[in-house]
């Protein structure tokens, strides 16, 4: 992981005089640029390094720095663990012990644990969960990735991709990657995807960051277009406080309660409505209500025998 080669490679220059980075890129079996790139973190990060060009040159860290264990406090580093745990409840990184235990070392009052006050628990589907470490090595590796994809509307495709990165976002697991199909970056939802084979073919990682795919999804992204106004029973209360908060539910007098919703389609406003049974009314638009008829009356069908 990103992190945990950063903080080596940050121990690694404060133990050694210099450091080339050819020797860093064959330790953490990543590329040149890879390194270079980590070096300007590093160095964003307020850790000043320097470098030497030349056959004996590389890089150090400023003459005179010394890492100061008080820069960080007892709650940053619950922070910090709290966020690691959580990480590794995703993806069952037994590397991830090392490096808590690392961080422990560096923590002001010498314990070696931590208590956090906030517990991240992002552990998968069982459907994801057999899928996120096979993904995970083929992102570290730079191997090709071949499976098969059901989109939103149940088409399905054989897709080749250069994985970047897995990243969860509304309790959904995605990866990030290079579509060879496709001939641009694409996101793929892990519970869509079948037999994900990692291939022996490699692949040079593109200059993509996950913040770039976002940036990228989020603009063309429209979660809220399509509106709709729905009554919901005073049975399900809690549950549409839960979805849709406070601000956009309004109580009325007999209990009911009158909430404008946004959904990023119709399929999944009707899919949506319908999961609450009998407790909800469509009361506009007339769109969504004649369809939801229709849905209705053909489940019906399935049992008229």
């Amino acid at each position: 992981m990103k992190l945990d080669r950063l903080l080596a490679i940050t121990m690694a220059l404060l133990n050694q005089t210099r450091v080339s980075a050819t020797e860093l890129a064959e330790r953490f079996e990543v590329s040149l640029r890879t390194i270079y790139r980590d070096m300007e973190s590093i160095n964003l990060a307020g850790i000043p390094i320097v470098s030497f060009p030349g056959s004996d040159g590389g890089y150090e860290i400023l003459s005179g720095y010394r890492v100061d264990k008080q820069i960080l406090s007892l709650d940053d580093f619950s922070s910090i663990c709290g966020a690691l745990r959580g990480v590794k409840s995703a993806t069952n990184n037994s590397d991830i012990d090392g490096l808590l235990e690392r961080i422990g070392a560096l923590m002001p009052n010498k314990s070696g644990s931590v208590d956090t006050s906030v517990d991240l628990d992002f552990t998968p589907s069982p459907n994801d969960k057999e899928k996120i470490k096979p993904l995970h090595q083929a992102i570290k590796d730079l191997h090709l990735v071949r499976f098969e994809y059901w989109d939103s509307k149940g088409k399905e495709s054989l897709r080749t991709i250069e994985p970047m990165g897995l990243f969860l976002k509304g309790y959904v697991w995605y990866i990030y990657s290079y579509c060879l199909d496709r001939s641009d970056i694409r996101v793929f939802r892990l519970s869509r995807m079948t037999q994900p084979q990692s291939l022996p073919q490699t692949f040079v990682r593109r200059n993509y960051s996950l913040q770039d795919v976002e940036r990228q999804f989020l603009s063309q992204a429209n979660f809220s277009r399509v509106g709709a106004l729905l009554r919901f029973d005073p049975a399900v209360r809690t549950r549409v406080r839960d979805e849709f908060g406070y601000d956009q539910i309004h109580a009325n007098p007999d209990g009911s309660l009158d909430v404008k919703a946004n959904f990023s389609s119709k399929e999944r406003a009707i899919q949506n409505i319908l999961s609450y049974g009998t407790h909800v009314k469509v009361i506009e638009p007339q769109e969504i209500l004649e369809e939801v008829k229709l849905q209705v009356a053909q489940m019906l069908s399935h049992y008229s025998a």
